[in-house]
């Protein structure tokens, strides 16, 4: 009974995280009325769910009176790393408010799979779970394709903000991200920003393109064009986030996902040339196209802010603390706007609570020094500057490790493409990557005497045989 019940709390959670944001935003305009920052406690619902799966979990071990499976590397590692966290913070900045931010963001999706790899988890649940998501991702991103045409008047009338591109900490979302001054929109759905639909899309992308790579050669006629309508419309509405992160990011999955179909059939010189083809096609749509691809301010910003980091992680080799960098800043920071020398900032004259940047110059508002985010655009130095040098490489061995246990398994391609996006990108900050992926991979490496045939393998990658009792 509480397996059931868990399984299928597990479910409603990940079919309604992608939804997150655009069901806070409609509610708060139903509740407060228009032009009102997200209400805090609707949107802690996910972390309520995710409380009582675990609870559930729990109650479970008692009933059995079996005792959970026995910590390996994968558990201790996590565990010093939240004991480091709590001892760095306490010699660094000593916030246990900020601490709890950023404990939130690092650290909640990690417990999750300490618990949940211990439970077990049928048959049913290992077969729904990927084409529920793969169902799932095809439904939002056919929502982000229509917001790409959508008039403004549409995302006001559900309680967004009537501008873009910026966040705003006391007002409601922004319907959609543009690029510099081109008006091209960079849709982002039901999602509260670009790049998390972005890196979101890679898990749904990951199993389509695992669930059909072992037999694509069997496949009816019937399943291949709807495998094919699948793909199209996930990664339309991928590119259309315009997140190069995510574009990198999909395109080496999609690669690696060929790899084994094409082994023995192209040659290496053929795959070289085809890879080559590839890359000139980017460089040439980069050099035509600048504004979309190159995005100068943008990319800047995206080394800068690493190298920035880089340089704070070994100045401050033991730790800055757990908050002082990455998502959990922007819960305690100004909203700052940061424009190009020369630009022109009066249509922000009547948002005076609004942090306006022209190049190194603050313009707004007068008599105030704004405190803007702390972000380094990369999640692996985000812990390096939190946790130091030593959580910096703990955390790096965390992730290689699920890597290589996750090799043989349908979650290895999404878990590729969210370390991938990683490595420019916040990738693990948004709610519906982070439970959606660590359940994922809760599910595979989990608890298991004996295995279970399903699409999800087992933790040693061999193929599941029996069901777990």
């Amino acid at each position: 009974m509480f397996q059931s019940l868990r399984e299928r709390l597990a479910l409603t959670l990940v079919v309604l995280l992608p939804f997150h944001a655009l069901a806070v935003t409609v509610l708060t305009r139903l509740i407060d009325g228009p032009g009102r920052a997200p209400i805090g406690i609707l949107a802690l619902w996910k972390e309520a769910l995710l409380g009582v799966i675990l609870l559930v979990t729990v109650i479970e071990w008692l009933a059995k009176r079996s005792s959970p499976k026995k910590f390996d590397i994968i558990d201790g590692f996590i565990l010093v790393l939240i004991l480091l966290s709590v001892g760095v913070t306490a010699m660094s900045h000593g916030d246990w408010k900020l601490y709890l931010f950023g404990f939130k963001y690092d650290f909640v999706p990690l417990v999750a799979l300490l618990f949940l790899r211990r439970a077990d988890w049928s048959e049913w649940f290992r077969d729904m779970l990927p084409k529920v998501l793969i169902t799932t991702g095809i439904i939002v991103a056919a929502y982000a394709l229509l917001t790409f045409v959508l008039p403004m008047r549409w995302f006001t009338m559900l309680g967004y903000s009537d501008l873009h591109s910026m966040y705003l900490p006391d007002g409601p979302l922004a319907a959609f991200q543009q690029i510099g001054a081109s008006g091209i929109r960079r849709v982002q759905g039901s999602f509260s920003g670009p790049n998390q639909l972005g890196i979101w899309l890679l898990i749904p992308l990951g199993l389509l393109l695992s669930s059909v790579k072992s037999r694509a050669e069997s496949m009816e006629s019937n399943s291949k064009k709807k495998f094919l309508l699948s793909l199209c419309f996930l990664l339309f509405a991928l590119t259309l986030t315009f997140s190069r992160a995510s574009w990198v990011a999909a395109f080496v999955i999609i690669l690696v996902s060929h790899i084994p179909l094409l082994r023995g059939r192209v040659s290496q010189k053929t795959a070289l040339t085809a890879v080559t083809g590839v890359m000139c096609l980017v460089l040439l749509a980069a050099l035509l196209f600048p504004a979309i691809f190159l995005r100068v301010s943008s990319s800047r910003g995206h080394i800068e802010k690493p190298l920035a980091a880089l340089q704070t992680m070994m100045t401050y080799g033991l730790g800055s603390g757990l908050g002082i960098i990455g998502p959990a800043s922007n819960r305690v920071s100004d909203a700052c706007v940061m424009l190009e020398a020369g630009s022109d900032a009066s249509w922000a004259a009547d948002r005076p609570n609004l942090c306006v940047f022209i190049g190194d110059e603050q313009v707004q508002p007068a008599g105030k020094i704004c405190r803007c985010p702390n972000v380094s655009e990369n999640w692996y130095l985000q812990i390096g500057v939190e946790l130091g040098v030593l959580g910096f490489v703990l955390y790096l061995a965390l992730i290689w490790i699920v890597l290589r246990r996750l090799r043989k398994t349908q979650m290895f391609l999404p878990f590729v493409g969210i370390s991938i996006a990683a490595l420019f990108l916040h990738a693990w900050e948004d709610s519906a990557v982070a439970y959606t992926g660590w359940l994922l991979v809760a599910v595979i490496l989990r608890n298991a005497t004996r295995a279970v045939q399903t699409p999800l393998h087992s933790e040693d990658g061999s193929a599941d045989r029996t069901r777990v009792r």
